[in-house]
C-alpha cells in the first residue's frame, strides 16, 4: 500500500494481504495497519488498484470498511475485487470504476493518466502522477515482454514519453533485482506445456496460481489439442477463472470443463485436472491430491503432474515435501522454474527489465518498492549503475515518508504503520500478547488447576484438581500431578496464614508456585491457569 499527498488531496495505490507464516498460530490474513489513513479519511480520495493480486487487493474489503472511497481498477482486476466484495457484502455499497491505459482522473491538483504494462495477471497498469512540484511514477508489477501470450504489448513508448517529460520521482518494484538478465517471455511456457500434454500417457495435473489466466489459456490450449476434457479442482480457481471467462479474458471452447465428479466417465488419457496448492497450501487441491485425501479423484502410477509456478520464498519446504508424496504415488512430475522444465516464469522483471524501465523513465529520485531489504538495495545499485545520482535513491521502511519540496525530496519523517492481523471475523484483536499466549500453548501446553473454596472462610473445600492439555499425559505423570496438588494446597494455606483476602493475589501465588516447580522437574514452561470456584 503506497499514498501520495498533494495539498489537501491523498490518493491510495493498491491494498493487498500477506499471508502469515509458522510463527503467527491462527491468524489467517495480514493487512497494513490503517491508523494514518483513518485519521485522515476526510482527505482520501480514492484507491487505485494496479493489478488483482492478492498482495494488491485482498485488504480492500476491510480497507473499505474503514473508509467508504471510490476504487479505480482494469475491467478484469474490478471482477476480481466484486468477489471480494460479495464475501463481505460491500459490493452494493462500494463505488467501482473501471479505468484502463487512456483514462485520466483528476484528484485536486493531481492529474492521474496509466500505461500497461506485462505480468503474470490481465489488465496491469502503471499510475502517472502529475503534481504541481513534478511528474511521479508508480510501475506497479511489470516485466517486459515483447511476446506476451495474450498479445498484449506494454506501452514502451508511452513510457518512453512519460521520460522525455521528465519524471521527478519513480517507484519501481524490486522482486527480481537481484536476477540478471531479461525475464523469459510466456510464450516459452506455451511450447512446454503443448509438448508434456502430447506425451503424456495418462491423465495431467497442472496446479498453477489461478490469477495467472495466460498460464491457465495455455493449458486450456493444451488440452484442446490433445482433446482432453478439463476439470478445475480449488475455490480460487473456479471464481477467478468464472470471472476470465465472463469478461472474455479466457477463451474454453464449449464442453471442454466437466466437473471433478466427472472425471472417472472419461479414458485417463483424455483428462487434464487443473488445480490449486501450488505454493505448498495444505488444505489447497493439490496437497489433498498428494495424500490421496480428495473425495473422487486419486492420483495414479504414470500419471502426469506439473507444477506450473515456481516456490514464493518461504514456501521451498511445504512445496518440496508435496513433490515427495506426489513421486511416492508413482506419479511423474515436473517442477521448478525457468529454462531446466519451461512450465514457469517470472512474472516480475529481472535486472535487464529493471534498468531498461529506469532508462525509459530518467527519474530525478528514486523509490525501489515491492521486495526484501536486499532487493530494494540492489535495485538502487542498478539505479546508480544507469545514471540516477548516488543520494538520490531512498530505500523505504514501512511507514517512512519522502516529502517533495521545491522539486527536492528528502526523507525526515514517518507515520504510524504495522501490521494488522486478522483472525476469523476479528480485525485486528489479536495483538502480541495473544500471539505470545499461542506460541506458549502450541510448545509447552497448559495446566488448569480448579480449586473449589468457602466464599466466607476462604477455606479449600474440594482439590485442587488439574487438568493437563498438551503437556503431560496425567495417567503417565501421576507423581507429578500429586506434586502439583500439594504446591497448589500449600499456596492456599501460606495465603490463609497470612490472612490474605484477595482473590486475585492467590491465583498469581498459586501460579507462582506451580510455575517454578513444574519448571525444575521438567524444564517446560506450560500455561498455568488456576481457577477458583466460590461456594
Amino acid at each position: 500500500m503506497y499514498g501520495i499527498e498533494c495539498d489537501n488531496e491523498m490518493v491510495v495505490i493498491d491494498c493487498g494481504n500477506k499471508f502469515p507464516d509458522e510463527t503467527l498460530l491462527g491468524i489467517d490474513l495480514i493487512i497494513p495497519d490503517l491508523t494514518y489513513l483513518e485519521e485522515n479519511k476526510e482527505r482520501v480520495k480514492g484507491l487505485i488498484v494496479t493489478h488483482g493480486h492478492e498482495d494488491h487487493i485482498g485488504g480492500i474489503p476491510f480497507f473499505l470498511k474503514k473508509m467508504n472511497v471510490p476504487v479505480y481498477a482494469t475491467r478484469f482486476t474490478l471482477g476480481l475485487i466484486e468477489l471480494k466484495l460479495q464475501e463481505h457484502r460491500l459490493l452494493g455499497e462500494t463505488e467501482l470504476v473501471e479505468i484502463d491505459s487512456q483514462s485520466t482522473l483528476t484528484f485536486g491538483k493531481m492529474n492521474t493518466s496509466f500505461f500497461k504494462v506485462n505480468h503474470s495477471i490481465p489488465d496491469c497498469l502503471g499510475v502517472v502522477f502529475d503534481t504541481p512540484e513534478g511528474t511521479i511514477v508508480h510501475t506497479g508489477d511489470f516485466k517486459f515482454d515483447l511476446t506476451p501470450a495474450n498479445s498484449e504489448a506494454a506501452d514502451i513508448y508511452k513510457m518512453a514519453e512519460i521520460g522525455r517529460k521528465g519524471v521527478l520521482l519513480l517507484l519501481s518494484e524490486s522482486t527480481n533485482a537481484e536476477r540478471p538478465g531479461a525475464t523469459p517471455s510466456e510464450q516459452i511456457v506455451a511450447e512446454h506445456m503443448e509438448d508434456a500434454f502430447m506425451k503424456a500417457r495418462r491423465k495431467v495435473i497442472v496446479s498453477t496460481f489461478a490469477s495467472n489466466v495466460n498460464r491457465v489459456q495455455q493449458v486450456v490450449d493444451a488440452a484442446k489439442k490433445t482433446n482432453r476434457k478439463l476439470a478445475l479442482l480449488g475455490r480460487s480457481m473456479v471464481n477467478v477463472i468464472g470471472v476470465a471467462m465472463e469478461r472474455g479474458y479466457l477463451q474454453v471452447p464449449d464442453g471442454m470443463l466437466i466437473d471433478p465428479n466427472e472425471v472417472h466417465d472419461y479414458p485417463p488419457e483424455r483428462v487434464a485436472i487443473l488445480c490449486t496448492g501450488s505454493q505448498g497450501e495444505p488444505l489447497a487441491a493439490l496437497a489433498r491430491l498428494s495424500t490421496s485425501s480428495f473425495r473422487g479423484i486419486e492420483i495414479l502410477p504414470e500419471d502426469l503432474v506439473i507444477l506450473a509456478a515456481g516456490p514464493i520464498p518461504g514456501n521451498e519446504r511445504s512445496v518440496s515435501k508435496i513433490i515427495d508424496q506426489l513421486f511416492m504415488l508413482g506419479a511423474k512430475v515436473i517442477y521448478g522454474s525457468g529454462v531446466s522444465t519451461g512450465m514457469h516464469v517470472s512474472g516480475h522483471g529481472y535486472q535487464e527489465d529493471l534498468k531498461l524501465m529506469l532508462t525509459l523513465m530518467k527519474p530525478t529520485y528514486f523509490i525501489p518498492i515491492h521486495g526484501e531489504y536486499r532487493m530494494l538495495h540492489h535495485h538502487r545499485m542498478l539505479a546508480e549503475a544507469v545514471g540516477v545520482e548516488k543520494g538520490h535513491t531512498f530505500l523505504l521502511k514501512n511507514g517512512e515518508v519522502v516529502d517533495l519540496e521545491d522539486k527536492i525530496a528528502r526523507q525526515t519523517r514517518s507515520i504510524p504503520s504495522g501490521n494488522t492481523y486478522i483472525d476469523g471475523v476479528g480485525i485486528g484483536d489479536v495483538g502480541e500478547i495473544i500471539l505470545r499466549d499461542r506460541k506458549q500453548l502450541s510448545e509447552d501446553g497448559m495446566l488448569v488447576i480448579v480449586l473449589t473454596m468457602s466464599r466466607t472462610e476462604r477455606k479449600l473445600i474440594s482439590g485442587p484438581d488439574t487438568i493437563s492439555r498438551g503437556f503431560v499425559y496425567v495417567r503417565d505423570a501421576e507423581e507429578l500431578i500429586q506434586e502439583v496438588n500439594r504446591f497448589a494446597k500449600k499456596a492456599v494455606n501460606d495465603s490463609e496464614e497470612r490472612s490474605q483476602n484477595n482473590w486475585k493475589a492467590l491465583r498469581q501465588e498459586v501460579k507462582k508456585s506451580i510455575g517454578q516447580y513444574v519448571f525444575s522437574q521438567t524444564r517446560r514452561k506450560p500455561m498455568i491457569l488456576p481457577i477458583i470456584i466460590q461456594v
